[in-house]
């Protein structure tokens, strides 16, 4: 029987870096800083008058956003109605421009709500959406505990920015 390894071989991940700094030097809401700017860069896909979507930048799967209030709130009941509107508005134009532009078997649509349910980010609150396609999943999970992304980030964006763009985002 071979040898299961308890030291696992290293995973360059250069990237990182900047998740782990960011985290050390601010404190201020990632989530709220992305539309700091008059004009949002990537990783923001689209913003409706009271939600934007974003792309997750440490992703499950390819396409994986998260559709985010702009204001700053934890609690889905703490919206204003017509922010709670928007933000579904803007999840269900999601689901049809994923659907249409990466064509997916299936959709994961997630909302994590205190600590106790996974949330990472308790007050700020946002839905993950995460593009699912049979097979994948595979093997490098089980084994070396580490998920394969197939696509560049920056293709991702350019291909929904684009599609929300026609969808008049």
């Amino acid at each position: 029987m071979p040898k299961i390894s308890q030291t696992p071989a290293p995973l360059w991940a250069p990237w990182r870096m900047e998740y782990v700094k960011h985290w050390q030097e601010s404190s201020a809401c990632f989530l709220c800083e992305y539309l700091k700017d008059k004009k949002p860069k990537e990783p923001v896909i689209a913003i409706s008058k009271h939600s934007y979507v974003v792309l997750n930048i440490y992703p499950y799967n390819p396409g994986h956003i998260m559709i985010v209030p702009k204001k700053h709130k934890g609690c889905l009941e703490d919206l204003e109605r017509e922010e709670f509107y928007d933000l579904s508005d803007l999840t269900r134009s999601s689901i049809r421009i994923i659907r249409e532009t990466l064509n997916p078997e299936g959709l994961n649509l997630g909302l994590n709500l205190g600590k106790a349910a996974g949330a990472g980010v308790m007050d700020h609150l946002h839905y993950h959406m995460i593009p699912r396609w049979l097979g994948d999943t595979n093997f490098m999970p089980l084994i070396s505990e580490t998920k394969v992304i197939s696509e560049h980030l920056s293709s991702t964006y350019k291909t929904l920015r684009e599609a929300f763009a026609k969808g008049g985002f």
